[in-house]
């Protein structure tokens, strides 16, 4: 069985976001976030070297653990997706060593950095290649006088496909607004694609008829990080969100496990 087992869809909780972001509110107790997700349901986490590092004898052997090798100036110096530096931050001997099953990626379609980051994407993909360490890329298109719409469908199966002819084994991108838009996204990729999350979502009910169509659109999964751990109840935020991607639950059915 693969790492990732995509023949269902997965729930994976994101829990890199501090190593930009700084003291984000939901992620002040890692510990805790691995054990309450776990103990509920998340089939893997994706997260940084520091967490992976601290937190090791709690996080690996549990669940599937993807670790983020790279990354750029913090979000102080530069806002999201507009990132003109990035870097290979960590090596596969190092994730080999803290004893994860994957490794994660970004891909910045547009992005002053988009060459960097394809190139980044190659190198890990062909070193991945000799110990079949799989290896998920964020695709994801960003501001730029070609892409005046970020969130447009198009944009994110090009990213995505681009991602997929650069080694990437699971995609990981934004949902486009839309059951047809995603399922363009999916038909123009050969990989396993899964949606992130992006800043909490006000309306609960909103977040999780998302997923559902996210699924019914063929998408295997989402990477979700502050629609769980900024959520006032996560455990159950992670029990809603199981209810639609294992169970075949609508997003009111699964609403209706969350605390009023």
């Amino acid at each position: 069985m693969p790492v990732l087992d995509t023949s269902r869809p997965q729930l994976v909780v994101a829990m890199d976001h501090a190593r930009a972001m700084g003291a984000v509110a939901g992620l002040e107790d890692p510990g805790r976030v691995i054990d309450l997700v776990i103990e509920n349901g998340a089939d893997a986490i994706m997260t940084s070297f520091g967490v992976v590092k601290r937190w090791r004898e709690r996080l690996v052997g549990r669940v599937p653990v993807f670790l983020r090798l790279d990354g750029g100036p913090s979000l102080v110096k530069e806002r999201w997706l507009e990132s003109t530096e990035w870097s290979l931050l960590h090596t596969l001997d190092e994730a080999d060593a803290l004893g994860v099953d994957g490794v994660c990626l970004m891909y910045f379609m547009g992005a002053a950095c988009e060459l960097r980051t394809l190139e980044i994407v190659a190198e890990v993909c062909n070193e991945a290649l000799k110990d079949e360490v799989p290896v998920m890329v964020e695709a994801l298109p960003c501001p730029a006088p070609t892409i005046p719409n970020p969130l447009d469908a198009q944009m994110m199966a090009d990213a995505c496909r681009i991602a997929f002819e650069h080694g990437a084994d699971i995609l990981k991108t934004y949902y486009p607004g839309s059951r047809d838009g995603f399922a363009r996204v999916v038909a123009g990729c050969p990989a396993p694609v899964l949606i992130a999350g992006g800043p909490k979502l006000p309306d609960d009910r909103a977040m999780l008829d998302m997923v559902a169509d996210m699924v019914a659109a063929g998408g295997k999964g989402v990477v979700f990080g502050r629609n769980i751990w900024q959520h006032r109840d996560p455990g159950a935020m992670v029990r809603a969100l199981r209810a639609v991607l294992r169970d075949g639950a609508s997003g009111a059915e699964a609403a209706a496990l969350l605390p009023a």
